[in-house]
């Protein structure tokens, strides 16, 4: 079993890409104006007939363009932004936010049913550039039954991490090439503040911190507690992955267990917020505008969570029972204001990539 999440590549620097070119100048991307073309992460995912009904009642073919990880997809649409690939654009997150608004990715749009999004996700309410979407934390998760054979209490916080009682169990993504990683870098800056986050990785490196390139091979590799860490002999039963893991560990277990055989370190958690956009010179508009109102539509927003293990940001949408017993959102998580993210970000990650993998 593969978990799959975003894994961003945290692309500092944007480097040439060779890309095709779009459609007609009155087309959907695809030479028909009733097709609306989504660009997205590789996550993306819908149940066929939620999508179905949205192509039904709207008149619109819905294309949808997959374009690797999420930064890497965020840089291709920065660089192709005067001839885009597609009308909308899903999956830019609060610490890569202020890279695509500042290079004018996006042209205004109020969806339909805004007012029904969780106040404090809609941060750009002015312009309206942007249209919050889904919500997760970046989180250490454990391996119950690790820690059950050693006697040994899961960590809860980050402060626990640095304890010699966890020295060499800790995984986590690095912070310049995965979404998660940076997440979990971010966590740690707004835990101790512009004078100390340095001080912390310096402690947890000294404690045995393993850093690999992305969440696939940390979660499905080196974690003990995943399926896929178990037929790989994985050794390490701490990683830096999502609060919704543990449910999809559940959910695609067959048989289903009665409990997660992973938890959550509540105490370490990052809240994410994944964006959607209509594409400044999007060739079909309209239909871009019909997306972006289903994307936070009841329907679309309660079907989210199965299929891309993440949280509904409308303020009465229903979640799985699975969620809410065995990947509750943190309740106190750590957040930063993207302006403070834009701001530190790319020196953060540098001087992160100097002291941890040097």
């Amino acid at each position: 079993m593969s978990i799959k999440r975003t894994t961003t590549a945290v692309v500092i620097g944007l480097g040439l890409v060779t890309l095709s070119a779009c459609g007609s100048s009155d087309s959907g991307g695809a030479g028909d104006p009733k097709t609306v073309t989504l660009v997205s992460h590789d996550s993306w995912a819908v149940s066929k007939s939620v999508l179905g009904d949205f192509e039904k009642q709207s008149g619109y073919k819905v294309k949808v363009l997959k374009d690797g990880d999420a930064g890497q997809a965020v840089n291709k649409a920065i660089l192709t932004k005067d001839n885009p690939q597609g009308d909308v654009f899903f999956g830019v997150d609060n610490t890569l936010l202020s890279r695509a608004l500042d290079n004018g990715l996006f042209q205004p749009y109020e969806a339909k049913g805004s007012d029904q999004i969780v106040q404090q996700y809609r941060i750009d309410q002015d312009k309206h550039r942007v249209t919050p979407i889904d919500s997760g934390d970046i989180c250490v998760n454990y391996d119950k039954a690790y820690f059950s054979k050693h006697k040994l209490a899961p960590p809860t916080s980050f402060d626990d991490l640095i304890k010699p009682a966890y020295k060499n169990l800790l995984v986590t993504e690095n912070a310049s090439t995965s979404s998660p990683g940076l997440g979990f870098l971010l966590g740690t800056a707004a835990k101790y503040g512009d004078d100390s986050w340095q001080d912390y990785w310096k402690k947890l490196k000294a404690n045995g911190v393993k850093v690999v390139d992305g969440w696939e091979q940390a979660y499905n590799d080196e974690f003990s507690g995943s399926a896929g860490g178990k037929k790989a002999k994985a050794d390490r039963p701490l990683v830096v992955s999502y609060a919704s893991s543990p449910p999809a560990e559940v959910i695609y277990a067959d048989p289903k267990p009665k409990t997660a055989p992973t938890g959550v370190a509540s105490g370490t958690c990052f809240r994410q917020i994944e964006y959607a956009g209509l594409l400044s010179d999007a060739k079909n508009t309209k239909g871009g505008k019909a997306l972006l109102d289903f994307l936070i539509s009841m329907r679309f927003q309660e079907d989210m969570p199965l299929n891309m293990f993440v949280y509904p940001v409308r303020e009465t949408a229903q979640v799985p029972e699975e969620f809410v017993k065995f990947g509750p959102q943190a309740e106190h998580p750590e957040t930063m204001a993207p302006a403070k993210i834009a701001d530190n970000r790319d020196q953060w990650v540098k001087s992160w990539t100097s002291l941890v993998l040097k």
